[in-house]
């Protein structure tokens, strides 16, 4: 029984049509004439047809269009290859070589890289299977003389060495013979092959994915993962992608008024299973958050706090929640979430003033710093490791390269690295930076400005990207942060008592959401479950906002959370 291939080819009696005319390396059956688009669509078809095994029909439509999927030099390669004839699949690499070698746009390099990729499948093969003759007759007569690539060689030669079958495929990192390897070869073979000779499998459903990731990085209200493998496309194709406002995270679900004062900071922790808050209380409560409820619960409170608390931020890996105050505080406290116990309180002098901090990568290190002048580097034990004389912080960030951004009381953000005692200017604002947030891929920095609001700034060309518009800033501290699964999303409480959120793309809300009474000093996006997040408030509330579907249906209907922003005159 003849079995359906599934890698894009047919076999060559349905390429070949004495009669067809070439174009552009197709056969064209006289009298129909087709684009050249319609031609490559024609032909992915086919290759579609054929990858879901309906090989009768992507033959009938190669008849029909007179067209073929593949050159008749690289069908036979591929079918030679797949079947692991090593000696045709080698001349029929030369009769691709003959092909190729006048092109222009061919590297030399890349056909030797095809002859050494078909050679070390068979010099494989052959040692798998124990004829070790063989195998060294290809390492010395072939791959060798090719003078390609001399390292790869060295190491091929030293799997001569291996025991049995076992311990090759270990040491070369290779699945053995069969469908898979020579899958693999025909991979690295197409990936430097022209098209026009032998297309990429897949290559329609791959097209298909990179349209619907187009449109979920468009789509205004889309922040769940984007679609990643082309296997797997998880929207219908019939209709371009939208998502509904329904589930974006601009309806109220819960109201949180356990603290008894303003609420001047909100964070969730890294796995977003806690949320943390400071207030003016001097308490940082810990919820827990319930992902299929879409709830917050209460879970404990850490009093002892000499003043307020402005400021939080969780350890990379969520073991330890570091807290601080407003600028006559001169302390930092660190808690052990895993015992919930004070873990140490810093403090290294009555005079201090320290409001702003940062974890390093690591989590054994963190940096902080104030207004007046103080930046330390501490251990998570407290201990001062090192500092810097004459820095007055307003905020800080840490860079995956262990580097500190601090943002400083002369409207700059400057690059400290605390090894070598160097430092450097990144930004210049014109205005007082208030608070800054940088993304996860540690390439983009948000600033929160005096009087100008949230600018958006790409920190490896040190240029202003954004500015988004709409929000009321003033000298408060207003912290935004990124939000939704690739954090193209902005967020960021308002002196007008209300959230903004902007897509990364426009300078205009996209929504905002109204709810506090008081001005909104913080918002903070859940990490993990992208379809909330959490604002903080001077009315002594925290909000949680969601999808409108996941709202209790015994809770009594609310004002709509979400409204298009005024026209701007």
């Amino acid at each position: 029984m003849h079995q359906p291939c599934t890698n894009g080819a047919v076999d060559a009696p349905h390429h070949l049509n004495g009669d067809a005319s070439t174009q552009n390396g197709d056969l064209q059956l006289p009298g129909l004439q087709m684009s050249q688009t319609d031609q490559e669509i024609v032909r992915l078809i086919g290759q579609h047809l054929l990858s879901v095994g309906l090989e009768r029909s992507a033959a009938l439509l190669m008849e029909e269009s007179g067209l073929h999927l593949e050159h008749p030099a690289a069908a036979t390669f591929r079918q030679h290859v797949l079947a692991g004839d090593w000696v045709k699949a080698d001349h029929d690499l030369r009769a691709l070589h003959d092909l190729l070698r006048d092109s222009p746009h061919v590297d030399p390099h890349n056909l030797s890289e095809m002859k050494f990729v078909v050679l070390e499948q068979k010099y494989l093969e052959h040692l798998e299977a124990g004829r070790a003759l063989d195998a060294l007759h290809v390492l010395r007569n072939e791959l060798t003389p090719l003078q390609h690539d001399t390292a790869r060689v060295h190491r091929l030669s030293a799997l001569m060495m291996c025991a049995d079958a076992a311990e090759l495929r270990t040491r070369a990192r290779w699945p053995g013979a069969g469908p898979l390897s020579r899958a693999a070869v025909l991979a690295r073979v197409q990936a430097v092959l022209p098209p026009a000779l032998m297309m990429a499998p897949g290559r329609l459903r791959a097209l298909l994915a990179q349209a619907v990731a187009q449109q979920a990085a468009r789509c205004r209200f889309h922040a769940a993962p984007r679609p990643a493998p082309p296997d797997h496309i998880p929207y219908s194709l019939l209709a371009d992608h939208h998502c509904s406002p329904d589930r974006f995270p601009i309806h109220p679900l819960q109201v949180l008024n356990e603290h008894c004062d303003e609420v001047w900071y909100c964070k969730w922790s890294p796995d977003g299973s806690k949320l943390a808050s400071g207030s003016k209380d001097n308490t940082v409560m810990i919820w827990d958050y319930d992902p299929v409820a879409k709830r917050l619960n209460f879970r404990k409170s850490f009093d002892g706090h000499s003043f307020g608390v402005s400021y939080l931020a969780w350890s990379p890996d969520g073991r330890y929640l570091l807290s601080a105050g407003h600028e006559d505080c001169p302390d930092i406290w660190i808690w052990n979430m895993e015992t919930e116990q004070l873990h140490v309180k810093m403090s290294h002098s009555s005079e201090d003033s320290l409001t702003a901090a940062a974890w390093q990568r690591g989590g054994d290190k963190f940096v902080c710093g104030g207004a007046r002048g103080q930046f330390y580097q501490c251990g998570a034990d407290g201990a001062l490791l090192n500092s810097w004389d004459g820095v007055r912080v307003n905020a800080l960030a840490c860079r995956s390269d262990g580097r500190v951004l601090a943002a400083d009381t002369h409207h700059r953000v400057r690059s400290y690295d605390f090894t070598d005692l160097t430092d450097r200017n990144v930004i210049q604002e014109e205005h007082a930076v208030m608070a800054m947030t940088l993304n996860a891929a540690d390439t983009l920095l948000l600033l929160n400005v005096a009087n100008q609001g949230v600018h958006l700034w790409d920190i490896r060309a040190r240029a202003l990207v954004r500015r988004f518009r709409g929000l009321s800033q003033g000298h408060f501290t207003i912290h935004a942060c990124f939000g939704g699964a690739q954090q193209d999303f902005i967020a960021s409480g308002s002196e007008d008592n209300k959230v903004y959120i902007w897509h990364m793309n426009g300078e205009e809300p996209i929504a905002v959401v109204s709810g506090h009474t008081r001005c909104v000093n913080a918002v903070s996006w859940n990490p993990v479950h992208h379809d909330v997040l959490v604002s903080a408030s001077d009315d002594f509330t925290l909000r949680l906002w969601g999808p409108r579907e996941a709202r209790d249906p015994r809770d009594p209907p609310s004002p709509p959370a979400a409204r298009d922003p005024p026209p701007r005159s």
